[in-house]
Order: structure tokens, then sequence, then C-alpha cells
């Protein structure tokens, strides 16, 4: 399990690499909510997404770095581990499922990763980078189940709660899981009074019915979210979430595609679906939120051509 000496230790690592990114407040979109938003926005990354902080805190302390990495993804691990691994001069495999996003293939393979199609889903996926990384000697890197990579993401979440440490409440969008357990090691030190809430699309709710059950399940994946279309949940992030999460909710995608053009009128952001989620939950859920001090993270900006076909729609 990270620990909170791990995030400290982490932010001497990714603060050598990258700046601290905004936290803006819009007037038009604290009325639409009814509450005090802070926007936190990832989608400013030079890969575009809250991500990168795990793979450079990740690659900075492996050791043997030369025998390189593969890891799988959609795309935003993908370009983290990517960018992390040209920084440190660290040969890379990306393996992706079938019909990736050709944006997100683009960026990785300009960032100097090897991209490898195979698998109809997320988990067939792994389990070729799996049969690669065995092949080639590589250290296998889950999108989940790493430490450091959780250790990274937190210091996404030391910068809000040093910025705002009275917030009553941090939204965050669940994938594999990595950011709302950061975000609950953080918070149970830095402010243990401040939520965090997890939002997944319905559609895709592995880790939500794994996070309820208590166990890890699989679920079918119909989301049209690339950043939350996970089938299956992750040990590690799950052990931390049951220790912190406050809440967990589940969004339709019709509603996180209207809060992303609302992120796009409102408050001047260009967001892929999962950066969006955490507003569709403060507008779906009123009651919950109302007259209180929110910051939502707006995780990244990975929109592909038809999600920014769709803000116009």
């Amino acid at each position: 399990m990270t620990e909170m000496r791990d995030v400290l230790n982490a932010r001497r690592v990714v603060s050598g690499y990258l700046p601290e990114t905004p936290m803006w407040s819009y007037p038009v979109l604290n009325q639409l909510a009814g509450a005090e938003v802070y926007v936190k926005h990832e989608n400013v990354q030079p890969t575009g997404a809250f991500k990168v902080r795990g793979g450079l805190a990740l690659l900075a302390g492996m050791p043997e770095r030369d025998r390189g990495v593969v890891a799988y993804s959609t795309g935003n691990h993908a370009q983290s581990i990517a960018y992390a691994a040209r920084l440190f001069g660290v040969p890379c495999s990306i393996v992706m499922p079938e019909n990736p996003n050709p944006a997100k293939v683009a960026a990785v393979e300009a960032l100097g990763a090897r991209v490898v199609v195979a698998g109809a889903t997320m988990v067939e996926a792994a389990g070729h980078a799996r049969d690669l990384a065995d092949a080639e000697g590589r250290r296998l890197v889950s999108p989940g189940d790493e430490p450091e990579i959780i250790a990274g993401v937190g210091t996404l979440y030391l910068e809000v709660l040093t910025r705002q440490p009275d917030l009553d409440a941090i939204v965050v969008p669940i994938g594999s899981g990595t950011g709302a357990a950061a975000a609950g090691l953080v918070a149970r030190s830095l402010a243990p009074h401040c939520q965090i809430i997890g939002v997944q699309s319905a559609q895709a709710p592995a880790a939500h019915d794994s996070w309820r059950l208590g166990e890890l399940v699989h679920r079918p994946m119909k989301t049209t979210i690339d950043g939350l279309a996970t089938g299956s949940a992750f040990a590690v992030p799950q052990r931390h979430m049951r220790e912190t999460l406050t809440d967990f909710l589940l969004l339709d995608d019709t509603d996180i595609r209207a809060a992303q053009r609302l992120l796009a009128t409102h408050a001047h952001t260009l967001t892929e679906g999962a950066g969006a989620a955490p507003l569709a939950a403060l507008l779906a859920h009123p009651a919950t939120f109302a007259n209180r001090k929110i910051a939502i993270i707006c995780t990244g900006g990975n929109a592909g051509p038809a999600e920014i076909a769709q803000l116009s729609a």
C-alpha cells in the first residue's frame, strides 16, 4: 500500500519535471452547479492528462531501467509511460486493444514508443502485454496496480489541498482507480474532513461494483468514454478506496457528454469525457453538493475528433 511519505517523495521527483497545474473557479459554473466549484486543470499537462505524474514517479525509481517496459492502455496511461520512458531513455512498448483512438496512437508513437494493437478488450490487451513483457524480458506496467503510480498521482492532490485546504469534497473520475486512491490517501493526512467521491460511467461499472461488493468483479464495458472504459477492477486502488472513498456515483454517458460541452462553454476548457465526469456528478446530484466547496478534477484533455465534433452538436 502506498503511504503519505511515498507521495511526498514523489513530489520531489515530479516537481523537477512538471510545474503545478492551475485550479480555477468560474462564477458562471458555480451558479449552474449551485456550489463553489474549483476545476483542477490536469488537461494542461504535457501529455494532456494527470497520469504523467505516475509515469514519472514510477520510472524515476525503477531499477534496471535499461531492460525496458511494456504497458497496456487505451491512451492516457500509455502516453504517461511513453513520456517518462523517453525522458529516462527507457525502451517502451504499448499494447492497445483493437480500434484505438488514432490521435492517442499518434501521440504515443511521437513520444518514441512502439504501439502494438492486440485484443478486442483491455482484458485481452493485458494478456498480450504480459506475453510481450515475458518474451522481451521487460517490466510490465499495470494501469492500476502500481504503488509508485499512485504516489505520483498523489502529487496532484497535494497541490489541490495545499491551495484549498477547506474543501468539503473532491470529485474524481474513476477508470483504474489510481486517482481516487491517491486522493483519499492525501486527504486522510491533510484534510480528513474532506470527502472523496468517485464517479464512473454506468456503462462500465466494474470499479464501482467492486467497491460496493468488496471484491474484484468484471463487468460489461459499453461506455463511449475512453478514460472510464475499464471492464475489470484493480486490486491495489480498490484497497485504498475501501478505506478512504466516501461515495461512488454512476453516471450515464449522455450526462457526461453534456458536462463536457458545459466545460467548453462555461470554463473555456476542452476536456475528454472522463475529465467532465466530476461536473456531471455535481449536476446529476445537486442536493449532495449544494452550497458546498468542491474541487472537480479535469483529468485530461485528450478528446478525439469524434468527441470534439460532438461538442457543437
